[in-house]
């Protein structure tokens, strides 16, 4: 697959030379002059793992804005992975389009955010495990969640509608390109949603540090709706009421609880293992 390249040298005239000792300021032609453009309509995904997956994934639609610094595009191309145009920039110029301490690694894209499936299209049939994000709101965590969940072979993520932050940015570098290869759907309504799942024919269980029980002794290889809250509030009541079961991690060492990203991925571990 061509690529389109233009090369763009961002110093003005009075500022010197170019580090190769010539001054450039040259424009390689292209045939799609508005993928130049942005717009608030797209987000912008950065890192090496996020955008190379952001690119393979053909239920994406075309990125309106793909910027690289030259090692970065030749090695796009040599994958086939920069449809349409790449604009090759210093790093400290995509740096620039991004917020203040975006690790982008040299790469950067600006696209329409990945579509969420239905909730009915994500739980049938019911089999195997889903994942529910009760107030979890940190993009770190959530990137996390998608990752260890597309690692463990997880149906999806639900998200609240309202609560959870885009899946671009900080959440599509944490999630390590997971974003697009795992589904998510968003709801407005946990516990609407959850009873809803329990009509499909799936069992709700919710992690809580203070159950009774173990995570082990409530997972039993059903399909599963793996219910997390936020840190310290954990799930709310409302949620809590519509689980089947409540299990906590075992734990030693003198912690009782774990970072919420971690507590999904040890039960997500958990529940793989139930299945196996």
């Amino acid at each position: 697959m061509g690529a389109g390249v233009i090369v763009t040298n961002h110093r003005r005239r009075n500022e010197g030379q170019p580090a190769h000792g010539r001054k450039s300021s040259r424009r390689v032609a292209h045939s799609h002059p508005a993928s130049l453009a942005t717009s608030a309509a797209n987000e912008w995904l950065w890192g090496w793992h996020a955008v190379v997956a952001a690119l393979g994934n053909p239920a994406r639609k075309a990125p309106a804005r793909l910027v690289a610094t030259s090692d970065r595009a030749r090695s796009l191309r040599a994958r086939l992975l920069a449809p349409g145009m790449v604009e090759i920039l210093d790093p400290a110029a995509i740096g620039r389009l991004l917020p203040s301490g975006a690790v982008h690694q040299g790469l950067a894209l600006a696209i329409p955010a990945i579509e969420p499936v239905t909730l009915e299209a994500l739980a049938s049939p019911p089999s195997g495990v889903l994942v529910m994000l009760d107030q979890v709101t940190d993009p770190q965590n959530i990137g996390a969640i998608f990752r260890s969940a597309a690692a463990f072979g997880a149906r999806g993520v639900i998200l609240q509608e309202r609560r959870a932050p885009a899946l671009s940015g900080a959440v599509a570098k944490a999630a390590a390109g997971a974003i697009d290869r795992i589904y998510h759907t968003r709801v407005v309504n946990l516990a609407r949603a959850l009873e809803r799942l329990e009509a499909l024919g799936w069992r709700a269980v919710g992690l809580d540090a203070r159950a009774s029980e173990t995570l082990a002794e409530v997972l039993d290889g059903s399909a599963t709706v793996l219910v997390a809250g936020a840190e310290h509030e954990g799930m709310r009541r409302l949620v809590r009421e519509h689980c089947d079961a409540l299990g906590r991690i075992d734990m030693q060492g003198g912690f009782d609880s774990l970072n919420v990203a971690a507590a999904a991925t040890v039960a997500l571990y958990e529940a793989a293992r139930r299945r196996g």
